[in-house]
């Protein structure tokens, strides 16, 4: 038996390892993303009861722990009755109405504990086991230290409303969404981009059209970030039309005239709607050019996927706007924004291929 021979089986070996430990990195985050989603929909739910400040204190480790008895109890509804909220809004607030909206908040930022976790010690472990690839190791630790960063962007959100606002500022709360939504298109880039696909990459046309939906999506949901900060869902709520006009009145009336994009209701919710028109006809074309493309491909068949989703997601926006901002419809609507960016980035990836393998790279060099 010839040397070769002898040695033909280790890189088939190498190869087999290198799908296992993908496998294994693949799957944890898909994990991740879930515990991101529920993250996401729990503080969306925060957000809608009104919870997001009654918790009036950061505390990082001691802060797991909620109030035992009834005279922490006390203490923690004491701390937020001396907030400009409870004072203006909330008012004779009983304890077992404060317990409720203390639930929500705690449960959030258990959740973004939860999930730091989630990634240190698996990413630890992989890391020290040497199931990483070289370079999956930056993008893991830029995942890290974006979900720390996070931590601090929430916490510097909750303190805008604790001394002079009702709410948290509408500036902060953006960006603190947006950060969040950064981080699940990451996860879920990287994610697939481990996964095996079974078409090849798609044409540059397809790959450039579903990167933009992308980035559509993550503004889209940025502009909804300002319209909650606002409660500008509750200024115009009928459709299409605003106040029974096309262009309705009041959209510029604050000097220097560029507040008016930020801290005018009417004119974010205005730009929100033309934001879900302009993603709309985007997905529509994405779709029609990736079958004219590639007629009955993989990719073509994921935009069309993609556009009715951006249509559902549409519908969503519309029903919680003639609904006043229901509850339910609203929350929907949120939690459906994430399974849009999450399908948008999948798709993304998708049309470039998964990633080379080391086993490749270290055969083609």
């Amino acid at each position: 038996m010839t040397d070769q021979a002898l040695s033909a089986p280790e890189p088939i070996s190498a190869r087999g390892r290198e799908a296992r430990n993908r496998a294994l990195v693949r799957w944890w985050l898909y994990a991740v993303l879930v515990v991101l989603f529920a993250l996401f929909v729990v503080g969306g739910a925060t957000r809608l009861t009104g919870s997001g400040l009654s918790i009036t204190e950061w505390k990082p480790i001691h802060g797991v722990i909620p109030p035992i008895g009834e005279a922490e109890w006390l203490e923690e509804f004491d701390k937020y009755r001396q907030i400009p909220q409870y004072q203006e809004l909330n008012r004779g607030m009983s304890l077992d109405e404060f317990k409720v909206i203390f639930w929500w908040e705690w449960a959030h930022r258990l959740l973004a504990r939860g999930v730091g976790l989630l990634v240190a010690l698996p990413l630890a472990f992989f890391w020290l086991t040497g199931r990483l690839e070289r370079p999956l190791k930056p993008r893991l630790l830029g995942l890290l230290a974006l979900g720390g960063f996070q931590g601090f962007i929430g916490w510097w959100m909750v303190s805008s409303g604790l001394s002079e606002r009702l709410f948290v500022s509408q500036y902060r709360l953006a960006i603190h969404l947006l950060i969040a939504c950064l981080i699940f298109t990451a996860t879920m880039l990287v994610a697939r981009g481990l996964a095996p696909h079974s078409a090849g990459p798609a044409r540059r046309d397809t790959q450039r059209w579903a990167g933009w939906i992308v980035v559509g999506t993550l503004f889209q949901i940025w502009l909804g970030a300002l319209v909650a900060g606002l409660h500008a869902g509750l200024t115009y709520n009928t459709w299409p039309l605003m106040d029974g006009r096309l262009w309705p009145d009041e959209l510029l009336t604050m000097e220097p005239a560029w507040r008016n994009f930020f801290e005018n209701p009417k004119t974010v919710q205005f730009v929100h709607r033309l934001g879900a028109y302009l993603l709309f006809a985007t997905a529509a074309w994405h779709a029609f050019a990736a079958w004219r493309a590639e007629p009955g491909s993989t990719h073509a068949r994921r935009a069309t996927l993609l556009f009715l989703l951006v249509t559902a997601q549409a519908g969503l926006g519309i029903a919680a706007l003639l609904t006043f901002v229901h509850l339910h419809l609203a929350l929907t609507h949120h939690a459906f924004a994430i399974v849009l960016l999450g399908f948008s980035a999948a798709h993304w990836r998708g049309t470039k291929g998964s990633y080379p393998t080391e086993t490749r790279i270290v055969q083609a060099g």
